[in-house]
């Protein structure tokens, strides 16, 4: 059985980590080169690095930033944020990146993933989709950009075929909704998404502890757990929480 991965994401707020609820109220909680060197220590599969307010402010990814990072770690890395060319795509993995995951540029240019997929491969575009409720969409949940602020006229389970009819190999999904709040996943939308499309998906928002992990890799179909606060708090360690992923009969790379 495949392992499942649990990924650690650092969102980044003017060089520094921080993290919100709910996508509001952000913290600077930290240095994303000594967090990453950290959780590579601790053995975690995956880091995602977001650049949140790129987008918004109209500017492409921090290139210095994330090779330093890179550095640090000699696993799967995955970088968003501000990624609106093929150009910037190529200078991010040139800085380090094996993935470019494209949210609010994928929506302004759809175009990006078909072409990104062709020149760099399928397994280097992942899309990124920050959903929310809303019973006015055809699956019940609407796809938001701009970090969050940005309503857009997209359904989220349409939006997530398109994107991988286009081209893109991976989705991290965030419920806007759990974001942060350590409650538990978006186990519905997980599942509905997970079982509409092709490629991985990976569960974000809502990790607080380990049997919240357990729930999405088994009832949410996810591939892989995106976790943020349970560790950035230092409540929990990536050992931790894979020990227990493995006593609930979860396949993990311990």
């Amino acid at each position: 059985m495949l392992k499942r991965r649990i990924i650690i994401c650092l969102d980044v707020k003017d060089g520094r980590t921080t993290k919100g609820v709910k996508f509001q109220n952000n913290l600077d909680i930290g240095d994303p080169v000594d967090m990453a060197a950290e959780y590579y220590r601790q053995g975690v599969d995956e880091l995602v690095f977001y650049d949140i307010m790129a987008s918004a402010n109209g500017r492409g990814p921090i290139l210095d930033l994330i090779a330093r990072v890179a550095s640090q770690v000699f696993i799967p890395f995955c970088v968003g944020g501000g990624i609106g060319s093929l150009d910037d795509i190529r200078a991010t993995i040139l800085a380090g990146a094996e993935k470019v995951s494209l949210n609010s540029q994928a929506v302004k240019h759809p175009e990006l993933i078909r072409d990104g997929a062709r020149v760099f491969g399928n397994q280097c575009m992942v899309l990124g989709m920050d959903v929310s409720r809303d019973d006015d969409m055809p699956s019940g949940y609407r796809v938001y950009i701009n970090g969050g602020r940005v309503a857009t006229d997209l359904d989220a389970l349409e939006w997530a075929q398109k994107a991988v009819e286009l081209g893109a190999g991976e989705i991290v999904l965030n419920s806007i909704d759990t974001d942060g709040t350590r409650d538990g996943y978006e186990l519905a939308l997980t599942r509905m998404i997970a079982e509409s499309v092709s490629v991985p998906v990976i569960a974000s928002g809502g990790g607080g502890r380990p049997e919240h992990l357990v729930s999405v890799l088994t009832d949410g179909k996810a591939q892989a757990a995106l976790i943020a606060s349970m560790v950035h708090s230092g409540e929990y360690t990536v050992r931790g929480i894979k020990e227990a992923l493995d006593k609930a009969n979860v396949p993990v790379r311990l």
